[in-house]
C-alpha cells in the first residue's frame, strides 16, 4: 500500500524515540519520503513544521489507540468498524485504509515484541505517552484523549480494563485526572454523569456550575488545536458540543438560564 496521503512525508516529532521507531515498523518506506519532502519543502519552513505536528499528532493517535482497542486481549470488530468510521468522517475516505493498516502493522508488531517480553509494548506506550507530552500542548493531548475515549465507547460500555488502560495512556501523557474523568462522562445521558463531564457535584451552586462550564469552554475550546488542521479542529467542536449538552441538562435540572 502506498502511504503518506493522510499521514504525510513532513513526520515532524515522531521521527525520533519510540514513536519513530514504531513508525518505521507501522510506516516502514515513509522516512525516506519525509526526507524527499523536507528536502523540496525547505523554503516553506513554518508550513513543514505544521504538518509534522499535525501528522505526528494522527500517528501518535493511532498508537494509542492501538493499545486501547487490545486492552481486553481481543480486536473487537465494532472497535473497528467504529476507527473506520471515525477516521472517514474526520478525516476523509483516504484515511481509513491507511490508517487501519496502520494499526494492524501496530498489533502486529506488539505480538512480536511480547514474545520475548509481557510487558514491553505496554513500557514502549509509556516511553511514547512521554515523547507525546513532551511535544504537544496540553490541550492538543486533551483532544487525542478524547479520540481515545470514543474508541473505547464504540461497542456501547468501556470494560474494565479499557477503562484502565485508558487511564494508563493518561498518566503516559501527564494528563490530570480531573480532566480525565470529566471526558470520561462527556456524552452519557444521566444527570450524574452530566456534573461529572463539568466537574461539580450536584451540591455546587449554580455560580459554581456557571465557572465550571465557562474554566471547560477555555480548557477544550476548538482553537487550541485548530493549528494541527481543519478536521482535529471540527472534531473538537462536537467535543465542545458535549459539554455543552451536559451542561444544558444541568441548567434544565436546577431551572437555570
Amino acid at each position: 500500500m502506498k502511504y503518506g496521503k493522510w499521514i504525510g512525508g513532513i513526520m515532524g516529532f515522531m521521527t525520533g524515540g519510540p514513536l519513530g521507531a514504531l513508525a518505521g515498523f507501522a510506516i516502514g518506506s515513509l522516512f525516506d519520503k519525509a526526507s524527499d519532502a523536507q528536502n523540496a519543502q525547505d523554503e516553506y519552513a513554518s508550513e513543514s513544521a505544521r504538518m509534522g505536528q499535525r501528522n505526528s499528532f494522527l500517528f501518535s493517535m493511532l498508537v494509542m489507540s492501538s493499545y486501547i482497542i487490545r486492552a481486553d486481549g481481543r480486536i473487537m470488530h465494532s472497535e473497528m468498524e467504529y476507527v473506520r468510521r471515525f477516521l472517514r468522517a474526520n478525516f476523509g475516505e483516504e484515511a481509513v485504509e491507511e490508517g487501519e493498516r496502520i494499526l494492524l502493522n501496530l498489533f502486529e508488531q506488539r505480538k512480536r515484541m511480547e514474545r520475548t517480553d509481557p510487558t514491553a509494548f505496554k513500557d514502549t506506550i509509556r516511553e511514547c505517552g512521554a515523547q507525546i507530552a513532551s511535544n504537544l500542548t496540553y490541550e492538543q493531548r486533551l483532544q487525542l484523549f478524547d479520540f481515545l475515549v470514543k474508541i473505547a465507547q464504540a461497542d456501547g460500555s468501556v470494560c474494565a480494563q479499557e477503562a484502565d488502560a485508558l487511564k494508563e495512556a493518561a498518566a503516559y501523557m501527564q494528563l490530570n485526572m480531573q480532566d480525565v474523568e470529566s471526558m470520561l462522562s462527556l456524552g452519557g445521558n444521566s444527570l450524574d454523569e452530566a456534573y461529572g463531564a463539568l466537574e461539580v457535584s450536584p451540591s455546587a451552586t449554580d455560580d459554581e456550575v456557571r465557572a465550571a462550564y465557562r474554566r471547560l469552554v477555555l480548557k477544550h475550546h476548538p482553537d487550541k488545536v485548530a493549528a494541527l488542521g481543519e478536521d482535529i479542529r471540527k472534531a473538537a467542536e462536537e467535543k465542545l458540543q458535549s459539554i455543552n449538552d451536559a451542561k444544558e441538562r444541568i441548567f434544565k435540572a436546577r431551572g437555570m438560564r
